[in-house]
């Protein structure tokens, strides 16, 4: 029975849009930060280096990635905290 239970969580979850309202948004991150750093540096910072420039870029692109494995893995403990609490109220009212 708590498997049924956390499967249906999940799914509410996902119908929410949490998790593709997270997809979209660093998704789309990952197209315009790289290439707003890259211009900018170019412009401002590096006054013409391209080279630095692509590097920048580079970094922010990881930045961005990183900060998605981050998210992602902080959300999946979470849910593994909220999981084994419901399944300690399970055995709990089933003694």
């Amino acid at each position: 029975m708590s498997e049924q239970v956390v499967i249906s969580k999940i799914n509410a979850d996902a119908a929410a849009g949490g998790v593709l309202f997270k997809l979209i948004v660093f998704s789309v991150s990952l197209g315009v930060i790289p290439l707003a750093s890259y211009f900018l540096s170019l412009d401002y910072l590096w006054h013409g280096n391209s080279t630095f420039a692509a590097i920048t870029a580079v970094v922010a692109a990881n930045v961005v990635l990183v900060a998605y494995i981050i998210s992602s893995v902080l959300e999946d403990k979470k849910d593994a905290l909220s999981t084994s609490q419901k399944e300690q109220v399970d055995t709990k009212k089933n003694k």
